[in-house]
């Protein structure tokens, strides 16, 4: 029920909490507030996940208890509480340690989702439709907050296009599970023949990135060396080792300063320049996560499918990833999807 991998992780998390509660009480913690409000987060995300575990770590303790008294007993009327009390319990921890595989520094974040209507017209633009009343209902039963950020009407009916946020924990770990081509088997309500037609319809998912970037620089980083300037700015600022430059070890980048006659100004101003630096080249890094994400999306084709819906000759849903199969297509169509996104998620977790 509980694993040995659970425990591990659960007794990792207390560890680090602990280290960053040591971390937090010395003296110096403050002198970098930005430093301090990350450690201070990063804390209560650990407690976050420690305290999820509290609720089935108590019922597993009152299971056992029944179970001996039960023994202790000899009473079999309490085997059917036991076993309802056990398929409970299962399905808590499970999610449980669901949550606790979703590791990635993004899962936890919001997400962007966006969904296209394939070739076809109407019927995939319908079908995209179909795809958009789907999540919302399942990000109501996960109480995310939802907001269309962008919309694009079909020509007659349903959707060419449209983005929405989620937001919510780990809205964009357990959102990602559905990135893919996702195809519909269905008699056309469009077709005055009755035919059976087959649409396909895009989705995508991007984890929504924070404005506040925190560039933090650690003195050890740092070579700080002082010469005596060769540029204009009269006799004082050529005859003293004023002018300053700045070397930051990890990334390399070189910045010096000269135009002030102070050493220390100049170090100022040449500290200023590597924090834009510093900034320009994380954006550049988040540029090019997302234009690899976007790469990725690019790369789905049509046809490989991760998931099909076919409403007939029969009703069943197929995630092609996992091979799990559901009868229930309406259940899964109005936003029912925690089974066959958990399955992929376990899956891509082992």
């Amino acid at each position: 029920m509980i694993s040995s991998g659970t425990v591990f992780d659960l007794q990792e998390i207390e560890y680090q909490i602990k280290s960053l509660e040591k971390t937090a009480l010395q003296e110096s913690f403050w002198n970098n507030p930005e430093k301090a409000r990350t450690i201070l987060k990063q804390k209560n995300h650990l407690e976050q996940k420690q305290m999820q575990w509290q609720v089935p770590m108590s019922a597993l303790r009152d299971l056992e208890a029944l179970l001996s008294l039960a023994i202790e007993e000899k009473d079999d009327s309490l085997s059917g509480e036991i076993t309802a009390e056990i398929e409970s319990l299962d399905k808590v921890v499970n999610g449980c340690e669901l949550r606790m595989m979703l590791r990635n520094e993004e899962d936890a974040m919001n997400a962007i989702m966006s969904i296209h209507a394939g070739a076809g017209g109407t019927e995939s633009q319908d079908w995209a439709d179909m795809l958009l009343r789907m999540y919302l209902r399942w990000a109501e039963k996960r109480a995310f907050k939802t907001e269309i950020i962008d919309y694009l009407a079909g020509d007659e009916a349903g959707i060419k296009s449209v983005s929405f946020t989620l937001d919510g924990d780990y809205a964009y770990g357990y959102a990602k599970a559905e990135i893919g081509i996702h195809r519909l088997v269905r008699i056309s309500p469009f077709d005055a023949n009755s035919r059976r037609h087959t649409s396909f319809a895009s989705v995508f998912v991007y984890p929504e990135v924070d404005d506040d970037i925190e560039i933090d620089i650690e003195e050890k980083d740092l070579r700080i060396d002082t010469y005596r300037s060769t540029g204009a700015g009269g006799q004082h600022v050529n005859k003293t080792d004023s002018a300053v430059r700045i070397t930051h070890i990890p990334t390399g980048i070189v910045v010096q300063c000269q135009n002030e006659r102070s050493q220390h100004k100049n170090k100022s101003m040449a500290m200023k320049y590597l924090r834009s630096r510093l900034y320009e080249r994380k954006l550049q890094e988040k540029a090019e996560q997302l234009n690899q994400i976007e790469k990725s999306k690019k790369d789905i084709a049509w046809g490989s499918q991760i998931r099909s819906y076919v409403l007939h000759p029969y009703k069943m849903i197929k995630d092609h990833r996992t091979n799990l199969e559901i009868g229930n297509a309406n259940k899964v169509l109005d936003g029912d999807l925690d089974d066959l996104i958990n399955a992929y998620l376990m899956m891509n977790s082992t």
